[in-house]
């Protein structure tokens, strides 16, 4: 387990869509949680661990339902997922999975995910290392209903834990246990969720190497640059290719992501001399090249992953790049890789 130096925690576009689509509007939680209206407007804004959990106490006093966590849940299938929520969907099983998102909670957040051995169960346990309060109850039981998530969409099957325990008092409100299909013990020493090491084993049928192979790369290059980024172009960038492998982003999507409206990101791209299409068109030429490199994606693939409609169309479009077909700068750069 790797402790994060910084106190830096970032709470994803996706999920203040979530949010809205939970009936909870984002600047009316903000304004509860102490933070400026418009904080969530921009994606590379940081919050501390403080903060984060003022935001989620916020969550809690504003929402109409018994569980806010599930509401937030049944809104992130509408709204759509994160990035690292649809890679995690592509691992080899449940145990992987749990992996993959431990890696991307670290590139994130200061919150650690460690995953456990005992017997024929594995628990997973959740902990803030700046945190000088408990962790509130709508942010536990929403990152345990998203594992559990990606175990049943992964899987096909209606997975069930092992167990549950929490911290807080109870009892549980019966739609809570009900979701996860097992009994909720209160009162624990930790928050933490177990799984039979059966259930983790499962595979997924939707596994996908390639993709993961792919995407992992990206994911994290694209969480830096937008964490750096400096204009709306580069974070429109690195929005572009953080989701381009799942589906071809349009201008509407990126501008969701960005917390902004359509036209509002129109205007600030022309203020910055660009265009949406010309930064579409610059990101997918990027990706295409990263694609490329790898002798293993053959070039219909590559054509899928970027959204094209026919292979004719991705090599017009790469010709116009490159001034040479896909083929061509494949074997000029396995030329120049070989030894002289």
């Amino acid at each position: 387990m790797i402790d994060p130096q910084f106190d830096r925690c970032r709470f994803p576009p996706s999920l203040w869509r979530a949010l809205r689509g939970a009936g909870l509007e984002p600047p009316k939680v903000l304004r509860a949680a102490g933070l400026p209206a418009t904080f969530h407007l921009d994606p590379t804004n940081i919050l501390t661990t403080a903060q984060m959990f003022a935001v989620w106490k916020s969550v809690e006093a504003l929402s109409s339902g018994a569980v806010p966590a599930l509401e937030i849940l049944k809104a992130s299938g509408e709204a759509g997922h994160q990035p690292a929520f649809i890679a995690a969907l592509y691992a080899l099983n449940l145990r992987d999975a749990i992996h993959r998102i431990e890696r991307f909670k670290r590139m994130g957040t200061s919150e650690i995910y460690e995953l456990t051995v005992d017997g024929d169960v594995s628990t997973m346990t959740k902990t803030w290392p700046f945190a000088v309060e408990t962790e509130p109850a709508a942010s536990i039981d929403l990152s345990f209903l998203f594992l559990l998530e990606i175990g049943r969409i992964g899987t096909g099957q209606r997975i069930t834990p092992a167990s549950v325990h929490y911290q807080r008092a109870g009892p549980a409100a019966p739609e809570l246990e009900e979701h996860y299909g097992c009994r909720i013990n209160f009162g624990a020493s930790h928050n933490a969720i177990s799984f039979h090491n059966a259930d983790l084993a499962t595979p997924f049928p939707g596994h996908a190497p390639e993709f993961l192979a792919m995407v992992t790369p990206g994911l994290s290059a694209a969480f830096d640059e937008l964490m750096t980024g400096s204009t709306i172009s580069e974070r429109v960038m690195a929005v572009l290719k953080r989701t381009m492998a799942s589906g071809r982003p349009d201008i509407a999507f990126v501008a969701r992501a960005l917390g902004t409206s359509e036209r509002s990101l129109q205007r600030t791209l022309t203020a910055e001399a660009t265009t949406f299409r010309a930064l579409l068109a610059k990101a997918r030429e990027e990706l295409s090249l990263q694609l490329l490199a790898d002798p293993a994606i053959s070039v219909e693939e590559v054509t899928l992953m970027l959204g094209f409609q026919d292979a004719t169309s991705f090599y017009r479009a790469f010709r116009e790049w490159q001034d040479m077909s896909p083929g061509e700068w494949r074997a000029l750069r396995y030329e120049e890789a070989r030894p002289v």
